[in-house]
């Protein structure tokens, strides 16, 4: 069993930053699938970005294109996400999910992709 650790939420105002990291104790993230989806109060869930096994293709939701950016680093151990210009609707909480590595070129912003999921951080805009 992968367990998904997200940290990095937290209050920030509008128009301001934060950056998300996802992490697998006792692995690095290297190859693998993982998704960015988010839930506020009342609503359903939605998927927010993703990033594919080789991190040649990225995904994001037309409500955060251009201001949010997915990416995994050097040292495979962690994939962000950059979340700049931060709205008030922007908040809630961001669920990091992973799949295995996959030999498909694409991610897919579906939730049902995703067998492994963190417990959330959550993410409040608000002046």
């Amino acid at each position: 069993q992968l367990e998904v650790v997200e940290s990095g939420g937290g209050l920030v105002q509008p128009g301001g930053s934060l950056r998300l990291s996802c992490a697998l104790n006792g692995f690095t993230l290297d190859y693998y699938v993982i998704g960015w989806f988010r839930q506020a109060p009342g609503k359903e869930r939605e998927a927010v970005s993703c990033i594919s096994s080789s991190s040649k293709y990225t995904m994001y939701a037309d409500s955060v294109k251009g201001r949010f950016t997915i990416s995994r680093d050097n040292a495979k151990t962690t994939v962000s996400l950059q979340m700049n210009s931060l709205k008030p609707e922007d908040t809630a909480v961001y669920y990091c999910a992973v799949r295995r590595p996959s030999l498909s070129p694409v991610c897919l912003l579906a939730a049902d992709e995703y067998p492994y999921w963190g417990q959330g951080t959550q993410v409040t805009v608000s002046s």
